[in-house]
């Protein structure tokens, strides 16, 4: 393993051997602007996040519930391109050092090409990407970049899983497994799942070295601690986006994010 997705595999292992889960938040590229987005996810790892996820705002998104939809609106109505989410990914990875991923559906990178993909994530200093529309079985031209670019590949894995689609998608994922928390689109939850640690378990019991990281419904340091509890990450969204958009202008908005970042690192260190 080398190259980019060797500080992605780092960064949990860091967080793993201080006895903690790693705090994964996400932010879409170009919200409320380009410039503003970057601000925005520099100031989220510079709070307290261990890496970060950015994505790349779709029309027709999947999984995204109406928050970050919201965002991915404001986004592409101002005019967001694949070009503002390589120069988002450099700009937050040189500011901070720490690892960047691109979420993203499929169909962008295909329209893209996915060798020009996975070449200018590479070079901007990505750790990878996640997609969460990709089925496994179709994801070979993907890997086949991914590797050698040293870009990690995660998978979404969610409670309708069959073992043994689990142990299909442990297989051939890399950087970590993206553990979904329950059915239906992200959001922030009033509770956490009960279906979370029950996916987190059958995922490891596939015998995968990856962590398992969680997302899905994780709004405030006191989940974020009750989720880190038997898991490898918390990932956290919606309640980035939501602080975001409550902001009363773009530098509130930005200090609104980093404080969050604070609060859920507290909670993933158990001290919420």
């Amino acid at each position: 393993m080398s190259g980019n997705i060797q500080l992605l595999t780092d960064s949990l292992a860091a967080a793993k051997a201080q006895g903690r889960s790693a705090l994964i938040a996400y932010l879409p590229a170009g919200f409320p602007t380009v410039d503003g987005g970057i601000e925005a996810i520099k100031a989220v790892l510079d709070g307290g996040a261990d890496l970060i996820e950015v994505g790349l705002p779709h029309s027709d998104p999947v999984l995204d519930g109406p928050v970050i939809q919201t965002a991915d609106d404001i986004a592409l109505r101002g005019g967001v391109r694949i070009a503002d989410v390589m120069r988002t990914v450099r700009e937050a990875h040189q500011a901070t050092g720490k690892p960047v991923l691109v979420m993203t559906y499929w169909n962008p990178i295909d329209r893209y090409g996915v060798e020009r993909f996975t070449a200018e994530l590479a070079q901007a200093g990505g750790a990878g990407c996640i997609l969460p529309d990709l089925p496994v079985q179709e994801a070979a031209l993907w890997r086949e970049h991914a590797e050698k670019h040293s870009l990690a590949t995660v998978f979404v894995v969610a409670p309708s899983s069959k073992d043994e689609r689990l142990a299909q998608i442990t297989a051939a994922g890399s950087g970590f497994v993206y553990a979904a928390s329950l059915m239906g689109v992200t959001g922030t939850r009033e509770t956490v799942s009960s279906q979370a640690q029950d996916l987190v378990e059958r995922t490891r019991a596939t015998g995968t070295d990856l962590p398992v990281c969680v997302g899905l419904g994780v709004s405030n340091a006191q989940q974020a601690a009750e989720v880190a509890r038997f898991s490898d990450g918390v990932i956290v969204g919606s309640a980035f986006v939501r602080r975001m958009l409550d902001a009363p202008d773009d530098a509130a908005g930005v200090e609104a994010v980093r404080a969050l970042a604070g609060e859920l690192a507290k909670g993933v260190r158990g001290q919420a």
